[in-house]
């Protein structure tokens, strides 16, 4: 409190915040398990189960013809994995500290620091468990092979961002709705089992069939990561674009109701939670 402030640099200001992320984000990777191997372990058994439950459902039902010409594995895996990463993104900025937490009682903190440190600690722990799992594929089942890398990691990021996205949105509504938000963020999550069209190509989609997942941006993510998976596959029924103007809309929307929330709040909030 009575601390002498010392103006700063904005050079200075922004390694101020970087650090204060950092440290942020140490803390949110931390706080899911107090050892972090286990932690990661537990993120890592959670994708492989749902990659296995998925292999096998495609093998009993004799699906596997409708994927695409290539490693099947990484095909059901190319969709998991984003599925998770745009899941685990929303929720961790959803769960970020709010407005009314004891830890914006402190001078520095503040929710742009909360919703950054959240959305950061779950990229790292998601990149680093499809790295292990890849890498686990690759020396102990098949040699793996990705057409452009590079392309695959950017749609990666991709959906890390969207999922940001609407997580703010659902952040920015929840001090005035949370119960609501809690049941709404849920259903999309659950939608987005069939709705982000893991489990198909959206190529082999009919005319009448593919306005029902267009609308979702993780669907034309999901499908244009596959064409950069695949030698041998173009994705024709999804864009690279629609995603990216759709996550900047809500991001923007989010930050508003953020900004709008933030100046409105009282602590009596917090017992609604």
């Amino acid at each position: 409190m009575f601390e002498k402030q010392t103006p700063r640099t904005p050079y200075g200001s922004a390694l101020a915040i970087l650090e204060l992320i950092y440290h942020a984000t140490v803390r949110e990777v931390r706080k899911g398990h107090g050892n972090a191997v286990i932690g990661l372990l537990l993120n890592m058994m959670q994708t492989v189960v749902m990659v296995a439950a998925f292999y096998l459902m495609f093998s009993i039902l004799g699906l596997k013809h409708n994927a695409v010409r290539g490693d099947f594995l990484l095909f059901v895996m190319t969709g998991i994995f984003l599925f998770m990463t745009h899941v685990k993104a929303m929720g961790a900025v959803v769960g970020s500290e709010g407005p009314t937490s004891a830890m914006m009682k402190h001078a520095p903190m503040n929710t742009v620091i909360a919703i950054c440190s959240s959305a950061l600690a779950s990229l790292y722990t998601q990149i680093l468990s499809m790295v292990l799992i890849l890498f686990l594929y690759h020396v102990a089942i098949t040699p793996l092979y990705i057409y452009d890398p590079v392309g695959v990691f950017g749609m990666v990021i991709l959906a890390w961002f969207s999922g940001i996205a609407v997580g703010m949105l659902f952040l920015s509504a929840k001090p005035w709705a949370p119960e609501a938000v809690g049941v709404i963020s849920n259903i999309y999550t659950r939608a987005n089992m069939i709705a982000s069209g893991k489990m198909f190509l959206a190529n082999n989609l009919t005319a009448t069939l593919l306005p029902f997942f267009s609308w979702n941006p993780l669907f034309h993510i999901i499908d244009q990561t596959r064409g950069y998976a695949f030698i041998n596959y173009n994705p024709h029924n999804s864009s690279l674009m629609y995603p990216i103007y759709v996550s900047l809309v809500l991001v923007m929307l989010g930050l508003l109701g953020e900004f709008f929330t933030r100046k409105r709040v009282s602590l009596s909030w917090a017992a609604r939670r």
